[in-house]
Parts: C-alpha cells; sequence; structure tokens
C-alpha cells in the first residue's frame, strides 16, 4: 500500500560496515566483488544502428529508505473505460433508490460525523435499464482533502446493492453545495438549526 517506504535490504545496508572494518590491505576486500570481476569489452554503435534507448532511471531513495518518485508518480490509468449510463429507467431508479440510499449513508465524511446522503452531497441518482446506476454527487469544497476517496467509495459501495450491475460516479460542482443541501438530522447533529 504504502510502496514509497521501502524496507532497506540488510545486506546492502550491511556491505559498507563490512568494508570499513576489513583490512584495507587484502586486495578482496579493498574491493567489492561487482569491481574485481572482469569488465566486458563496450560495444560500438555504428553510425546505421539506431541508438539504444536510455534504461529507466532508479528510483531515489533517502538515508531513511523511502522512495520519492513514489510520491510524485502519476496514479496508474484504469485498464477498460467505464461503461457509459443509458437513459434512466423511471421503475427500476424508483426500485432500486431506497437501497442505494440505504447504502450510501454508511459512507461518512472523515472530517464531519455526517453520512454523506444527509449532509446534502448526493445530487441525483438514476438506474438505466442495463442496471447502471449513475450518481451525481458534489464535495463540500473543490479543496475537500476527501476529493479522491469519497466518489470511489461510493462507486463501491453502489455497486454492491442488489440489482445494481455497474454504478459510475460523476462529480458536480454546480450547483455549489450548501448548508441548506443538509438534512434536518444533520443540522441536528452539527448544531446548526
Amino acid at each position: 500500500m504504502f510502496s514509497f517506504f521501502r524496507k532497506r535490504d540488510e545486506t546492502t545496508a550491511a556491505a559498507p560496515q563490512a568494508a570499513a572494518t576489513a583490512p584495507a590491505d587484502t586486495p578482496a576486500a579493498a574491493a567489492p566483488p561487482e569491481a574485481s570481476a572482469q569488465r566486458e569489452p563496450e560495444a560500438t554503435t555504428s553510425p546505421e544502428a539506431p541508438a539504444a534507448p536510455a534504461p529507466e532511471a532508479a528510483p531515489v531513495q533517502t538515508d531513511q529508505g523511502f522512495n520519492i518518485d513514489a510520491l510524485v508518480a502519476p496514479p496508474p490509468v484504469e485498464s477498460a473505460p467505464k461503461a457509459e449510463v443509458g437513459a434512466p429507467d423511471q421503475a427500476r431508479t424508483d426500485e432500486l433508490t431506497p437501497s442505494i440510499i440505504e447504502a450510501l449513508r454508511t459512507i461518512y465524511d472523515p472530517e464531519i460525523p455526517v453520512n454523506i446522503y444527509d449532509l446534502g452531497l448526493i445530487y441525483d441518482i438514476a438506474v438505466d435499464t442495463s442496471a447502471r446506476a449513475k450518481i451525481a454527487m458534489t464535495l463540500t469544497s473543490p479543496a475537500c482533502p476527501s476529493a479522491q476517496q469519497l466518489p470511489v467509495e461510493v462507486e463501491w459501495k453502489v455497486k454492491e446493492v442488489a440489482g445494481v450491475d455497474e454504478a459510475v460516479v460523476q462529480v458536480v460542482w454546480d450547483p455549489p453545495w450548501s448548508k441548506e443541501r443538509m438534512s434536518e438530522e444533520a443540522r441536528l447533529a452539527l448544531g446548526m438549526f
């Protein structure tokens, strides 16, 4: 899960200490085994041969063993695009909406002790004839720290609902969220009368 915390290899960490404590007059201790091995002659490239691609740079690691490149690398791209949700099927939407709402009420914003449905973050629920659910939702602000976590959690919880085969979450910003969208229970829980 945390690829930027890589455990240092104990043999690699022990090698510099062993080289430092070995006597300098022995040739085997003076140079690591890789240096004493015979080097192969370097291949020369002819003008007609295409240049070989440059090898990938090794990850930059700090003294503590952190892989800095993993922190700035872009997230992996999904292999298959999401299926588009067709025109809403009103009968199927009416049938599945209560179960979907029940699933959405199990998702909480980590900073607010109220579920996202009663918080007013869910704008629309629609299900098409192929049992694909489309959830239009928003966040309390564009800079919300849970901006990446909440839509993914909504997708997974809705996909678990019996009768739903696929879930597509669309994050929208219009209209912007306001406390007026909160349910009365949420306002009572947060002391906003």
